[in-house]
């Protein structure tokens, strides 16, 4: 075959390059990597040796570069991805393009890198993605049966101490969120009263059993009667007969508001006449009464009233923790409180006292009477275990409706007071009737202290009539 129609590549020929310029010649080989990548040139189909070409790496420093791995001071192999295999080509044909893998995002708190990537080798185009790590190495999809590896953060990056601002916070932080911190877990409770307390304090606190239920109903009677009412409140306590237990009520009902809510606590004799309640309250270095009270009662009129002031014209009851304005004690002292006056009293002692306890006189026409009904927030009716009390309670509750006063009525407390025997006692047809017409109707045991006429002695009653009272007081409160 004449020379001109051989060709270069068939063997023994060899070009002639005689013939041929230098700049014609064929071009050299490539060099083949010691390790595959998805950007270098694919191997030689034909087998064919070819000199490997050395490149002399640029001066480093003597500390290992970010992203190598410091065992070998080599980058990473890259394995090729599944089912990947290089496309044939002639020698010096170029490396048909390859389609970059997925860019991955750079981790949060990482600055945004700008310009070329820096360390990346000579053969990675300019569009090859990086991992966003200064000087880290190339992003490869995962090989299979190993789990991905997170890139190294670069050592030039602040760790934030923990007592820097916002180092431990990971969101937004109010004052609600500190004011939290006085939201503790309720206590849990134990035994006050009874054996269970004795056996507490005779292990010292080694056995601790929880409250009895005896203890509970007490507890949540202390509860309701201790509740904030949200303002001035008025409890009237009536029956048109005497001796049906008023007076007693209004003192008892004040003691357990005072003792358990810190005083505050006002009990009002608005007797139109002659009243008791001043007599069976503990003394005082006075004997000033209402009426003292409506005599000077322009020095209350103007900013210049105090409750010190307050205090000679009311007498204090101690550790029973509530002040008594006694009515007149005497038969002849003139004219009967009227409605003016009853409004103007109210106005004075409304500025110092929350919660104030009144005891009517006998006369349901009396003008003091029908106004303290207008003021009442809770109605308290009180009887004896005796048909004659009970009798007249229930037709001052019928002229209590017939004056539009249905709802006082229905909201009202009816209290039976106990007598020391119960013989010839009709209790269930009592507690029928005024069951089918207030609210609630709630016992009080006999106590002989209390029935003696005499000053109560708070210290001295018994705990079943401070249980029963404190009982009362709790379902007044829910009035209020």
């Amino acid at each position: 075959m004449p020379p001109s129609t051989r060709r270069p590549d068939e063997p023994g020929d060899e070009p002639d390059t005689r013939r041929f310029g230098a700049a014609e010649a064929a071009p050299e080989e490539e060099t083949t990597e010691q390790h595959w990548s998805p950007f270098a040139p694919a191997p030689n189909p034909a087998g064919e040796e070819r000199p490997a070409q050395h490149v002399t790496p640029p001066q480093q420093a003597p500390q290992p570069a970010p992203g190598l791995n410091p065992a070998t001071q080599q980058q990473p192999v890259v394995a090729p991805p599944p089912g990947y295999a290089p496309p044939y080509r002639q020698p010096g044909q170029a490396a048909p393009p390859v389609p970059p893998p997925p860019q991955q995002a750079p981790p949060p708190g990482y600055p945004p890198q700008s310009g070329p990537p820096h360390n990346v080798p000579h053969n990675v185009p300019p569009h090859a993605p990086h991992s966003g790590v200064p000087g880290g190495p190339q992003s490869a999809p995962p090989h299979p049966g190993h789990p991905p590896v997170s890139p190294a953060p670069p050592a030039n990056l602040p760790v934030p101490f923990p007592d820097q601002t916002g180092a431990l916070e990971s969101m937004p932080v109010t004052a609600d969120d500190f004011a939290r911190r006085r939201s503790v877990a309720p206590v849990k409770p134990v035994a006050t009263m009874g054996p269970r307390a004795a056996l507490r304090k005779t292990t010292f606190g080694l056995v601790s059993l929880p409250p009895s239920r005896r203890e509970q109903e007490v507890l949540r009677s202390t509860e309701a009667v201790r509740r904030n009412f949200g303002g001035l409140r008025q409890i009237t306590v009536v029956n048109p007969k005497g001796g049906a237990g008023k007076t007693v009520a209004v003192l008892m009902l004040a003691m357990m508001f005072g003792q358990r809510r810190g005083g505050y606590v006002l009990a009002w004799d608005n007797n139109e006449t002659q009243g008791t309640l001043g007599m069976r309250a503990q003394q005082d270095f006075h004997h000033r009464t209402v009426r003292d009270l409506l005599r000077d009662l322009e020095h209350f009129s103007g900013p210049t009233g105090r409750v010190g002031d307050l205090s000679q014209y009311v007498r204090a009851q101690g550790e029973a923790m509530f002040d008594v304005l006694a009515s007149d004690e005497s038969a002849t002292a003139g004219e009967m409180l009227t409605s003016r006056a009853f409004a103007d009293i109210r106005e004075v002692v409304s500025r110092f006292y929350k919660l104030i306890v009144v005891d009517t006189g006998n006369n349901v026409r009396a003008a003091n009477w029908q106004s303290a009904m207008d003021a009442t927030d809770q109605l308290v009716v009180t009887m004896s275990a005796r048909n004659d009390s009970a009798e007249t309670a229930a037709r001052m509750l019928d002229h209590l409706e017939q004056s539009g006063r249905q709802q006082l009525v229905r909201q009202a407390v009816t209290v039976v007071s106990m007598p020391a025997h119960r013989k010839d006692l009709d209790l269930p047809a009592v507690q029928r009737h005024f069951s089918a017409r207030t609210r609630a109707v709630l016992l009080a045991p006999y106590e002989k202290l209390l029935d003696s006429g005499e000053p109560i002695r708070y210290g001295m009653l018994s705990p079943a009539s401070r249980e029963a009272w404190l009982k009362i007081a709790a379902a007044v409160a829910e009035g209020l």
